[in-house]
């Protein structure tokens, strides 16, 4: 890696860790927003930088579907047990048995949608006045509008035009009660900065990263992994493939790419010749061409 990279990461992580304490002289109660995906995981790797040797100060919010990758859920405990973390699981098939939610029917079901109301319920019920996400403004262009303190109304909304001017990196956090805001250090980030950061720090992720077999169908232009959660079509055929995935969401949205890389080096090149988005395999974001914008403004991370 080339003293540019590593300058330019290291003024991004500064960057990270200062708005991280930020958050934490600002806010009353604020948490981290933890899916297990890599973006969640470097929030998390950096907090706890910010703040060591003390420990990380934010409990972690994991929104749980119920069709999650098993692989996930195991890393997401085992890191919890290494950080001897609080951790604090909204669930979405609670929402379901309590109506709050409906699911949806139908080959192309997705539980994706229905996280808002449950993470609103969460942020609600442990009165959350600060929820920091892992989003960043490369990835789509309804996340290139957010502030790096995004403010959410009493309803948990988002109004791309009712935001906070951030000059100086100043940050105003102030806000009136049952509002809260969503906190975005990586919003500078690109994906490629990503993963040199966890290359840099030796930070474990998920094994899903990392290329291996699987048994997937091709659907709607993905490699989409086969388990309990899909209706397989009778015209679709189940193949072995060696994949692995640039972006984790639930197993039932979350296609995969083939590949050859099974090494953080070898994902680093992988990423550097790519000619999509890594949302680009994302079926949550192909509903519409402002899906993901629509559901920010519903209260989505």
């Amino acid at each position: 890696m080339s003293s540019y990279s590593l300058t330019h990461i290291r003024e991004l992580e500064s960057e990270s860790i200062y708005i991280m304490r930020e958050v934490f002289a600002q806010f009353q109660n604020p948490s981290i927003l933890f899916s297990g995906g890599k973006d969640s995981i470097v929030v998390t790797h950096l907090a706890r930088k910010a703040f060591y040797p003390a420990k990380m100060p934010f409990p972690l919010v994991h929104i749980d579907t119920g069709h999650n990758f098993p692989e996930t859920m195991r890393f997401r405990d085992d890191l919890v047990k290494e950080l001897d973390a609080r951790l604090i699981v909204g669930s979405v098939q609670k929402s379901i048995n309590d109506g709050r939610a409906a699911e949806e029917k139908g080959k192309n079901a997705s539980r994706n949608a229905l996280q808002t109301v449950t993470l609103l319920d969460t942020i609600e019920e442990h009165k959350f006045d600060a929820c920091i996400g892992g989003a960043r403004r490369d990835e789509e262009k309804a996340r290139a509008k957010e502030r790096f303190f995004s403010h959410r109304d009493e309803f948990g909304q988002w109004d791309p035009k009712n935001q906070r001017p951030e000059l100086w990196n100043i940050f105003n956090g102030k806000h009136h009660q049952g509002e809260h805001f969503r906190v975005f250090p990586l919003s500078n980030w690109t994906e490629m900065d990503v993963w040199q950061y966890i290359l840099m720090e030796n930070i474990q992720i998920p094994s899903l990263y990392f290329a291996h077999d699987r048994d997937v169908i091709w659907r709607n232009g993905a490699w989409l992994p086969v388990s309990e959660f899909i209706t397989v079509d009778p015209k679709e055929k189940v193949e072995k493939r060696h994949i692995r995935f640039r972006t984790l969401g639930d197993i039932t949205i979350t296609g995969g790419v083939e590949s050859d890389a099974d090494t953080l080096e070898k994902i680093i090149e992988e990423v550097a010749s790519a000619r999509q988005t890594e949302r680009g395999s994302r079926e949550d974001d192909k509903r519409s061409e402002t899906s993901m914008e629509d559901r920010k403004k519903e209260g989505y991370l």
